[in-house]
């Protein structure tokens, strides 16, 4: 799985091989969607399948390999397996057969390591019931829910969507507010839309249409247009907007056309609230005045798409933030959800994208090993805020400026 590409929430299924996890996913999706064998290693890399959850709503479930598998290659799928926690919102631990050891102890700490909720299915239990001594072993564990099944009884179904309910976060399928909480009733909010040489033709980029669908439920009125409308429209319409969100590409011409007395900010940083490490971006973005000589830095888009040769994150964050600094700086770029290229500590600063691809804890965790190693991380549309010297006003929206807060 290289890149979370819906903001769905996200249940992995893992376990040994032959343990009934694909059966499982069929059962939950009424329909064989997963591919199922006697043979133990069905599945090999993890595999991503969308679909509605007859009482619960629409999920991405994360086929995965088993646990134990072995070889050089059974090695490297256990490790696409691990990765996969970082990225779902609930796992499903599926064992058989009373067996419970070090594999299952594997998971669980990485479970824990990464704040993932987990539920405990014995599968096959038409088979193998499990045993007393095994429930006791189960629930001296961390788990949200154990349950007894058979793939074979559609009845189970019920009982597991009832186990995921009461186990995934709220926040993983409640879909937060951009800018409700910035806006009333009836208040106008310009949102400025470069169409580039980046815009997908025909359409606007998604964080674009995520704001406009929020101004909308949010009963507020949203106005788009490009750049080089802004002046000609304030003036003719004297209308003044509640707030007004722009490309970060084009930060410094939306500072100069929208007045002082409006409220200012962009898609970028509305995504970094709602979805990242917002009070560690706060902190993170101001290091960028101490970068040095030699330093760096690694640039996180967790999508992929097109790149352009004047790309934002290959490209012109790089090139505004060399001449900002004035220093020799190193850049990595990775796209996706994609291992990094060298160990987190030897970057002196972490520049994550907006995610409007992702999920909330796709995105957490990604940048979690930066926070706990205590390597500055910022956002995309507030390090070019902050380089192009208008960080301030991009954020007082969410975060008023206090003496020493950014310093």
């Amino acid at each position: 799985m290289q890149r979370g590409k819906e903001s769905k929430p996200h249940i992995g299924i893992y376990g040994r091989r032959n343990n009934g996890k694909s059966s499982l996913i069929n059962l939950l999706a009424g329909q064989n969607v997963a591919i199922v064998s006697d043979f133990a290693g069905t599945t090999t890399d993890p595999v991503k399948k969308s679909f509605e959850i007859t009482g619960f709503g629409p999920v991405i479930l994360v086929d995965t390999a088993g646990i134990d598998d072995s070889g050089e290659l059974g090695e490297k799928r256990v490790g696409k397996t691990l990765e996969t926690i970082n990225q779902v919102d609930l796992a499903i631990l599926v064992v058989a057969g009373n067996t419970w050891g070090d594999y299952e102890e594997r998971l669980i700490e990485e479970f824990s390591t990464s704040d993932t909720p987990f539920l405990v299915i014995h599968n096959k239990s038409d088979l193998t019931p499990a045993s007393e001594e095994f429930k006791r072993v189960v629930g001296s564990k961390p788990h949200r829910g154990f349950a007894e099944i058979s793939c074979l009884w559609p009845n189970n179904v019920d009982t597991l969507v009832e186990m995921i309910k009461g186990a995934i976060p709220e926040s993983s399928y409640q879909v937060p507010t951009l800018l409700g909480d910035l806006i009333s009733y009836g208040d106008v909010v310009l949102l400025i839309t470069p169409i580039d040489v980046e815009a997908p033709a025909g359409r606007l980029i998604l964080p674009q249409v995520q704001a406009i669908r929020d101004v909308l439920d949010n009963d507020a009125v949203a106005i788009v247009l490009k750049e080089r409308e802004v002046d000609d429209f304030l003036r003719k319409t004297r209308i003044k907007p509640a707030l007004a969100v722009t490309d970060s590409q084009i930060f410094s011409k939306a500072d100069a056309s929208i007045p002082r007395d409006i409220p200012l900010t962009s898609f970028s940083i509305l995504l970094a609230r709602m979805k990242g490490d917002f009070a560690s971006y706060l902190k993170g973005t101001p290091k960028i005045s101490q970068l040095k000589n030699g330093d760096r830095v690694l640039l996180l888009e967790s999508c992929s798409h097109h790149v352009s040769c004047d790309d934002i994150g290959r490209t012109k964050i790089p090139r505004w933030l060399s001449n900002f600094t004035g220093k020799q700086l190193e850049y990595d770029v990775v796209a996706g959800l994609s291992s990094l290229p060298r160990s987190i500590t030897d970057y002196a600063l972490v520049i994550q994208c907006g995610g409007c691809m992702i999920t909330r804890k796709q995105l957490i965790n990604r940048i979690r090993p930066a926070v706990e190693a205590g390597i500055p991380v910022t956002n995309y549309g507030m390090a070019i805020a902050y380089v192009q010297g208008i960080y301030q006003r991009a954020i007082a929206p969410f975060a008023p400026a206090s003496p020493t807060s950014y310093l």
